[in-house]
C-alpha cells in the first residue's frame, strides 16, 4: 500500500507540474493572439529546421513509450537503449531549435540596435531590421494588420496598406517606427519552452542513471511513466506553439 501511495503521489506531482506549465503558456498564447489585433504583425515562414523539430519531438515520445513498456516487462537493456535514443532525439531537437533561430537571425529577425528619439534602443526583431535583412517578403515573412497582408514593392522597398493596391501612399515610415511585438512574444515563448526542455533533458539523464544503478526496475518504474508524461507534454506544447506562431 505504501508503494502504491508513492506511485500515485509522483504521478499527481507531475500532473500538477504539467497543469502549471499549461496555465503559464496559456496566458502567453492568449496575450499573443489578443495583441495581434489592430497592430502591424510579422508572420514568419518557419525554417525547415523547425519542421524537422516536429518530427524529432514525436520520435522522442515514441521512444519513451517503448522505454516504459520495456521497464514494465523487466527488460533493463532495452529500457536503457530507448532512453538513450530519447536523449539523442532530445539533443537533436535542441540543436534544430537553435539552428532554426540562427536562420531567423540571419534574416534580420533577432536582437538589434535601432535609433529612436530617446537614443539607441535594443529590441528583438524590429520591423525595420527585418525589412532591411536578407529575408524575402512574401516568402520568408509577411507583415499583416488584422490578418491582411501589407503590399510590398520590391523595387522601391516601400510598404503600402492592403487597401492601396495602386501604391499611392507608402506607410513604410509609419511601420518602421513600431517594434514588432510579435517578435517579443516569439522570443519569450521559445525561451521559456527551451528552459523546460533543458529541465526535461536533466530529468531524462537522472532516470538513465537510476536505471543503470538498478533504482528503477520492473517493480519500481513510476519515474519512467512521469518522464514520458513530461516529454509527451513538451512535444505537444511545441507543436501547438509551432502552429500558433507560424500558421495563425
Amino acid at each position: 500500500m505504501e508503494q502504491e501511495v508513492k506511485r500515485s503521489t509522483k504521478k499527481m506531482l507531475m500532473y500538477f507540474i504539467v497543469f502549471s506549465i499549461t496555465m503559464l503558456f496559456g496566458g502567453f498564447i492568449s496575450a499573443y493572439i489578443v495583441s495581434s489585433v489592430g497592430q502591424y504583425w510579422v508572420h514568419i515562414t518557419p525554417p525547415s529546421l523547425f519542421v524537422a523539430s516536429n518530427l524529432i519531438v514525436i520520435g522522442a515520445s515514441i521512444t519513451l513509450l517503448l522505454a516504459n513498456k520495456a521497464i514494465k516487462s523487466g527488460d533493463i537493456n532495452k529500457t536503457k537503449l530507448f532512453l538513450m535514443m530519447a536523449l539523442g532525439l532530445g539533443l537533436g531537437f535542441a540543436y534544430t531549435q537553435y539552428s532554426g533561430w540562427k536562420v531567423l537571425e540571419s534574416w534580420g529577425s533577432g536582437w538589434n540596435n535601432r535609433p529612436t528619439e530617446f537614443g539607441v534602443a535594443t529590441s528583438w526583431n524590429s520591423i525595420e531590421t527585418l525589412l532591411e535583412g536578407s529575408a524575402v517578403y512574401g516568402e520568408d515573412y509577411e507583415i499583416k494588420i488584422d490578418d491582411e497582408s501589407l503590399i510590398f514593392d520590391t523595387e522601391t522597398r516601400e510598404l503600402y496598406a492592403p487597401n492601396d493596391p495602386l501604391k499611392v501612399d507608402p506607410i513604410t515610415h509609419k511601420v518602421k517606427k513600431l517594434t514588432n511585438t510579435s517578435g517579443g512574444y516569439l522570443w519569450v515563448l521559445i525561451v521559456v519552452h527551451m528552459f523546460h526542455l533543458a529541465l526535461g533533458l536533466v530529468y531524462l539523464l537522472v532516470n538513465i542513471s537510476r536505471v543503470h544503478m538498478g533504482v528503477i526496475n520492473a517493480e519500481n518504474n513510476v519515474q519512467i511513466h512521469t518522464l514520458g508524461t513530461y516529454w509527451h507534454f513538451l512535444g505537444g506544447l511545441w507543436i501547438i506553439l509551432f502552429f500558433i506562431l507560424f500558421s495563425v
